[in-house]
């Protein structure tokens, strides 16, 4: 595998975090559709702790009833009562956390959606920019903090709150003096919960950072372990990945100490108002305030809320966590959300609009040129002063097959992504005009393919991974497509043939029939223009004639853009175009090039003198 794109010397530039305001407008946003759901929850829950409510009072007339020395019939009444409220309160309980649950799993979907659809969205070099380890760590344990704290904290966070706030009201209403002596705690809790959000926030958005960089070092030392091994860099790795968990842990230990200290002020202010509540009722009772009865109320309904303070107190530590989490997932959306530059509109330092979108988002087609694409200029590079091409301007006739040759780290694969729309280039522009391809009269959805040596088997059945090119494909059209790339003898040969699961857990497919399954959706999509990256290169020496048999035959009748493998594609291509150091040095005919005493020649000769038997046209 080549790469264009120099290892940064300083490490990775991370993906962009959200800040608190921008968090909590996405927040409101993925809540707006269902608001009525939202509204309705709340209310039945409501209902459920005003209910539940009638419990204290309801103890306190027993207290009454026994302190009075009253028959023993007169508890029925209060007895059958209480049973009657545990009854409403559990059913208007659980269909209230029913209603939240619900729409914490709606937002939670969404959200996942938008996350999916914005990182797949995002330019290439970004992303390169970034590591692989951040995006992991966001889609895997932000996401999963995220759900968690939408399962179990928002529906436990909004029963809680709700409880703190009608049982004050239910104090206040017993004598607003025992209302008074409780919220003496609350001075302490605030300060507290103060204390801890300030921290909380900023060591988890840390953690996040740091476990994010440990999965990059791990990623990069298992993924190169060959490389590491030949070179003798066990050690330097190890040491790495071992001063990056030292961080992390560090971090951890630290978010462990910070709830440690959370718990022990929360229990400074549980003793002062408890205390305060039963002081005040025992001077309530002594004057004939209230009575025995009252004041028994009057605690249970304190002690009562040691359960939802406590509960929103320390959700508060998921909700930090999960607003860490959030906050990143938002920064990412963000990030793919910023405009582009409108149509015609130079950026500076950045490509023309509509010339690089994403392979997926159909690009700006302008008919004032017969050319298929037209490369203008295009500088490219992935930090400051590292670049890799430089104003490289290029044309491809409609129908032309176009083959990119050059050393490793010429800038071809930068070139052929940027062509394809998947990457931004730093300067310049591309535009591709109407009617080209082989859907001349009328191109599809997909006016661009771009198929690298990366091919990834996606996990379903066969039939379903060659649909994702074109969903309203009949079987039909998904036989004659891999008919088309030499395909259908070994897919019908599958045990179920389109039928059969391939990808993780299913039938496992080599590179080269990888690749042919690739070539195979490429025909599918029916492209105007088709970019291939090396397509061929992972097959063997055995399988190097079949994918480009493959690979020519998908071509057949397109405008292609052919990131040259082996020089015999270059053999094939209508006119080759030569790399050097990111700049265009030759361009013409295979045979041209090939008698001049240039780079291709040079090129060609060193590839086919250290082969037993040198093709020759």
């Amino acid at each position: 595998m080549t790469t264009d794109s120099p290892t940064p010397d300083t490490g990775p530039e991370l993906l962009p975090i959200a800040t608190t305001a921008r968090t909590r407008a996405a927040l409101r946003t993925l809540i707006r559709p269902d608001r009525g759901l939202a509204l309705t929850g709340i209310g039945i829950l409501v209902a459920a702790t005003a209910v539940g409510l009638l419990v204290q009072p309801l103890l306190g007339r027993i207290v009454d009833i026994v302190a009075d020395g009253r028959p023993a019939g007169d508890l029925t009444l209060p007895v059958v009562l209480l049973v009657a409220v545990a009854v409403v309160q559990g059913l208007t309980t659980t269909l209230g956390l029913t209603r939240i649950a619900r729409l914490g799993e709606t937002v939670l979907a969404r959200l996942r959606e938008r996350f999916v659809e914005r990182a797949l969205n995002l330019p290439a070099d970004r992303l390169e920019r970034a590591g692989a380890g951040d995006l992991t760590a966001r889609v895997t344990g932000d996401v999963a903090r995220v759900a968690e704290a939408v399962r179990s904290a928002l529906p436990e966070m909004a029963r809680s709150v709700l409880a703190i706030v009608l049982t004050l009201g239910a104090l206040a209403l017993l004598d607003v003096r025992f209302l008074l002596a409780a919220l003496l705690a609350v001075p302490v809790q605030l300060l507290t919960a103060r204390w801890y959000v300030r921290r909380a926030l900023t060591l988890y958005a840390d953690q996040r950072v740091a476990n994010g960089a440990q999965q990059q070092q791990l990623l990069e030392t298992i993924g190169g372990g060959v490389t590491v091994r030949g070179h003798r860099l066990e050690e330097q790795h190890t040491e790495r990945s071992a001063g990056r968990s030292r961080k992390a842990v560090d971090l951890t230990m630290r978010s462990v100490n910070l709830v440690l200290g959370f718990y022990g002020r929360l229990h400074i202010a549980e003793y002062i108002g408890l205390a305060a509540v039963l002081l005040a009722g025992f001077w309530l009772v002594r004057d004939g305030a209230v009575s025995i009865g009252t004041a028994t109320a009057a605690a249970l309904y304190f002690h009562s809320l040691f359960g939802p303070v406590n509960a929103a107190l320390v959700l508060l530590d998921d909700a930090q966590s999960a607003a860490a989490g959030l906050a990143r997932l938002v920064g990412v959306t963000d990030l793919a959300e910023q405009p582009e530059p409108a149509a015609g509109e130079p950026a500076a330092g950045k490509a023309e609009a509509g010339k690089a979108a994403p392979a997926s988002v159909p690009r700006q087609r302008i008919a004032s040129s017969e050319a298929a694409v037209t490369v203008h200029a295009v500088s490219h590079a992935y930090g400051p002063g590292r670049p890799v091409l430089h104003e490289v301007s290029l044309t491809l006739e409609p129908g032309e097959h176009v083959a990119l040759v050059g050393t490793s780290g010429a800038g071809k694969s930068t070139l052929a992504r940027i062509v394809a729309g998947v990457q931004q280039p730093t300067s310049g522009s591309v535009t591709a005009p109407a009617g080209t391809g082989s859907a001349a009269a009328g191109v599809g959805e997909h006016p661009v393919v771009l198929v690298t040596q990366e091919v990834h088997v996606f996990t379903g059945t066969l039939a379903e991974d060659l649909r994702l090119a074109r969903p309203d494909a009949s079987d039909a059209d998904l036989r004659t497509a891999l008919a088309t790339v030499h395909a259908l003898e070994w897919a019908e040969a599958l045990p179920e043939g389109l039928a059969t699961v391939v990808g993780e857990g299913g039938h496992r497919l080599d590179p080269a029939r990888a690749q042919q399954l690739a070539l195979a959706r490429l025909v599918l999509a029916d492209p105007a223009l088709a970019v291939l990256d090396e397509a061929t290169a992972e097959a063997g020496s055995a399988g190097a004639r079949v994918l480009e048999r493959s690979a020519e035959a998908a071509l057949a009748g397109r405008t292609a853009l052919v990131v040259a493998h082996r020089l015999t594609q270059a053999v094939a291509a209508d006119r080759v175009v030569v790399l050097e150091a990111g700049r265009v040095v030759e361009s013409g005919p295979h045979d041209e090039l090939r008698d001049a005493d240039g780079p291709y020649a040079a090129l060609w000769h060193a590839w086919s003198g250290s082969r037993t038997t040198a093709p020759h046209p």
